[in-house]
């Protein structure tokens, strides 16, 4: 198993008097360097996979399947100065910047958490959690299209329409998901949710899919707490319109099922091919829980083995999340689980719940599907790796590092002769 480690979260302390001192050694000079999208869309396209580096403010692009090698890296933050300027001046903005860094960050600024590519594959499109925004970057050139100010003051996961023309981004201190058109940032419409948005998924029926999770950085972690973790819920809307369809309580279903122990806060999420099954992972929970969306009933849990080296106390479990990150590979048969805090990755046969061999990683953060569907594709979080394990076999085929932090790691196209920004 692996060596122990600690994962603790840091605490505000003199953090706001620190960056107001920053404020005043701070230049003046670097704004936000605009551009067009890339005209060159007829160019062929390959598929790549984008990896979000969290902490680095950067996004490595990958191979999809194979080797998995580096083909280059794209600043996401080239208005890095523009952007804390604007936060230093503002006293509340300071207040959620600090706090980000402070919770959710593990004593680190938030410079990306997740990203798609544009239909036409001349532009990256990325939330920047600490900058509370969208942007669009040019993946030629590596300037900024576009930038979508979320509301509140946190941005975090997204999630793109079927067609790659829309996506949707949680506003996380605000309670709302905005959908924006992918090309030029106009927003199409938006939705309210319940506390903390987080994970988005759009499903082939015309529905947009979103988990609330609450409250995840408090130290309020004990199970009697739970009722300090506010509202948790999944909101379902129509995603042309953004009408509620549906609002599902995970509470009574987890009640019901008798479970009344486990928390409510959805994390990342998985549909079978035909979407007539979820399976999901839950705040605190090293397994995984599955859901029949005909009967509205859950119907088994995978419970996973913890590991022995972690710390046992669940209060430096980041973000309350023990394991976060699943994917499931194309045929529905397997299922891939990022055991965050167990520091291991494992695939789950679906039918019979048998898992595989426990490949040993350092706090995997995500977990996606190659471009080929024979391998998941895990981020190294702990160890800014990014490794690939057989979803036949269960065991690792490829690793390649990245950089600080990586967490989301998602398929996408880009031009065929892409191999960084120029003058990178």
């Amino acid at each position: 198993m692996p060596s122990p480690r600690t994962h603790r979260r840091r605490r505000f302390g003199g953090a706001l008097a620190l960056a107001l001192a920053l404020l005043a050694t701070t230049g003046a000079t670097g704004t936000a360097a605009q551009g067009t999208p890339s005209d060159d869309a007829s160019a062929a396209l390959r598929e790549v996979m984008f990896v979000g580096n969290n902490w680095d403010g950067t996004a490595d692009v990958i191979e999809s399947r194979g080797d998995f090698r580096r083909l280059g890296r794209l600043n996401v933050v080239p208005d890095r100065e523009e952007r804390l300027r604007e936060i230093y001046l503002n006293p509340v903005k300071l207040a959620f910047f600090l706090g980000v860094r402070s919770g959710p960050g593990e004593g680190h600024d938030q410079f990306v958490d997740d990203m798609y590519a544009t239909p036409d594959g001349s532009a990256m499109v990325v939330s920047r959690p600490s900058f509370a925004d969208v942007v669009s970057l040019d993946l030629r050139t590596g300037r900024i299209n576009w930038r979508f100010p979320v509301a509140g003051y946190r941005a975090d996961h997204m999630a793109v329409s079927p067609d790659g023309t829309r996506v949707a981004v949680s506003a996380s201190t605000a309670n709302t998901v905005h959908v924006l058109d992918i090309a030029t940032g106009r927003q199409l419409g938006s939705f309210k949710t319940g506390d903390k948005p987080h994970e988005n998924v759009f499903t082939s029926d015309g529905r947009l899919w979103n988990m609330s999770i609450g409250e995840v950085t408090t130290a309020l972690d004990a199970p009697w707490l739970d009722w300090t973790k506010g509202d948790r819920r999944i909101t379902v809307v129509d995603a042309d319109t953004f009408e509620t369809v549906r609002v599902i309580d995970m509470r009574s279903r987890l009640d019901a099922f008798g479970r009344d122990d486990l928390s409510d806060a959805v994390r990342p999420l998985v549909f079978t091919p035909d979407e007539k099954k979820m399976y999901f992972q839950v705040s605190f929970l090293s397994g995984f829980l599955e859901y029949d969306l005909a009967t509205d009933r859950i119907t088994r849990a995978k419970y996973l083995p913890g590991n022995p080296s972690t710390d046992p106390d669940r209060t430096t479990w980041v973000n309350d999340s023990r394991h976060h990150g699943l994917s499931i590979s194309p045929d529905g048969s397997k299922l891939c689980v990022a055991g965050t805090m167990d520091d291991y990755a494992t695939v789950v046969d679906r039918e019979s719940l048998r898992q595989g061999p426990l490949v040993e990683v350092s706090k995997p953060y995500w977990a996606t599907v190659s471009g080929d569907g024979r391998s998941c594709v895990v981020s190294e979080s702990g160890a800014d790796r990014v490794t690939a394990i057989d979803f036949a076999t269960g065991r690792k085929v490829a690793t390649v590092d990245v950089g600080d932090h990586p967490q989301r790691v998602r398929l996408a196209r880009v031009p065929a002769d892409w191999t960084g920004p120029a003058g990178s």
